[in-house]
């Protein structure tokens, strides 16, 4: 179990994971989800914190909170994107988002797409140093992968039980598909309803693959990335279908990939040196 747990990645891997990480703190603060800095003008007396929340306890959100947690994490997510000081910013940036999501999920649904990505921030900072394109592999780096691959696992398998528990087996041949088109469904999903007894057999499939998701744990090399390719799709199906994104869920799940061999600024080195030759 150790052995699994710790099994060394390259440096190159961590600095990749990290950079994207970081920066789509941003880009989900800015362009994901927007909406959240509209909570600064909401009364204080509609705030429901989180049992988290509660439990710290945070502050209710004020003007100055919210804009100041923004304006905080911006700076220091594009700062800790360069993989400097990477304990000092990954800690500041994940108790910064941390409180930017019990801001977000204290009026109502709680979305589920965050867990794997909150667990990446949350351990990237115990990895250290790490520099784009090292080769050394890193047990702790290891391990901050793993555990963020377990949390992405878990998404999907616990999302299985929440149906079955709440719902009962009842929910495999509910209705639940086709409210969902009907409340935000698409041209496609439009196409798909209009086939008898699909959208069933699409809901068993979906609690079939959310309990065999830890299957992937099992699986080595091209057997590996065929499955995550496989997860990769059910979350295009789903966006197209009911525009459903799953973004924070789908960075944290590149985890599993060979990100130390994607060098996009080194290619585009490459390629200016061609262009002048």
């Amino acid at each position: 179990m150790k052995r699994w747990l710790f099994e060394p990645v390259p440096r190159g891997r961590i600095a990749a994971f990290r950079t994207l990480v970081y920066l789509f703190v941003v880009a989900d603060i800015t362009v994901v989800t927007p909406w959240v800095r509209t909570h600064a003008d909401v009364p204080g007396d509609l705030y429901q914190p989180l049992l988290v929340g509660r439990l710290l306890p945070l502050p209710t959100p004020t003007p100055l909170l919210v804009h100041g947690i923004f304006w905080l994490l911006v700076v220091t997510s594009l700062a800790a994107a360069t993989g400097r000081a990477p304990r000092a910013l990954g800690w500041t940036v994940f108790a910064l988002y941390f409180e930017w999501m019990v801001i977000a999920m204290s009026y109502g649904k709680v979305d589920h797409d965050r867990f794997g990505f909150l667990v990446a921030l949350a351990v990237l900072p115990t990895v250290g140093r790490a520099r784009h394109g090292d080769a050394t592999p890193t047990e702790a780096g290891g391990w901050a992968l793993r555990v963020t691959q377990i949390a992405v696992v878990c998404t999907y398998f616990l999302a299985a039980f929440a149906k079955l528990r709440f719902g009962g087996v009842d929910w495999l041949w509910s209705s639940v598909l086709a409210r969902a088109i009907i409340r935000r469904g698409t041209d496609f999903a439009d196409l798909i309803a209009q086939v008898p007894y699909l959208l069933i057999a699409a809901q068993i499939g979906i609690v079939a693959f959310e309990l065999a998701s830890p299957l992937i744990f099992a699986l080595r090399g091209r057997w590996r990335y065929a499955g995550i390719g496989f997860f990769y799709s059910f979350h295009l199906f789903t966006y197209a279908a009911i525009t459903i994104s799953f973004a924070p869920h789908l960075v944290a799940m590149t985890s599993f990939l060979p990100l130390e061999k994607v060098r996009p600024i080194e290619w585009l080195r490459a390629r200016a040196r061609v262009a002048q030759t």
